[in-house]
């Protein structure tokens, strides 16, 4: 099963190190950026697979995906506190990000717009982000579950 959440896990990190993301935000990508999109990534995976997820395997797939984050944050070089006040950081984001993203389907792209900028320092009038994310959210709506838990895919959204 472990090779499930990191086949997941790779995937998702695949889809966040798109290069043409990062051509729309104002300052140079960071770190932080990249969580950021990953958290989104995560964040919508979750919404629309929860329902073939059993509680249990959801809670799985969200510790090792923490797990891998902490070790991503530890390979930088920062120290054990530094590691446990960044993770704290990260999951209320998440948390964050799931609790906004639930009503994305009825929300105007103005409104997406604004939410994603409210977490990003994106340049203005630049609809990249929705326009990626609502493709994203209907290619994974249109794939199983089981095409995550698979080697790496190739993404054409």
């Amino acid at each position: 099963m472990k090779s499930e959440y990191l086949n997941i896990y790779n995937n998702l990190i695949k889809l966040t190190r798109n290069k043409n993301l990062y051509s729309s935000l104002k300052n140079n990508d960071t770190f932080s950026d990249r969580l950021i999109i990953l958290l989104f990534h995560f964040g919508f995976f979750l919404k629309i697979y929860k329902d073939q997820l059993t509680k249990k395997e959801a809670q799985n797939i969200f510790d090792f995906f923490v797990r891998q984050i902490e070790l991503s944050i530890r390979e930088i070089g920062y120290g054990d506190v530094s590691v446990n006040k960044k993770m704290k950081e990260y999951v209320n984001l998440f948390y964050t990000i799931l609790e906004k993203i639930e009503t994305w389907e009825i929300l105007d792209n103005n409104k997406k717009f604004e939410m994603i900028a409210n977490f990003m320092n994106i340049d203005e009038d630049n609809d990249k982000f929705v326009n990626y994310f609502d493709k994203y959210r209907e290619f994974i709506s249109n794939n199983s579950l089981k095409n995550f838990t698979k080697d790496i895919l190739e993404f054409k959204f």
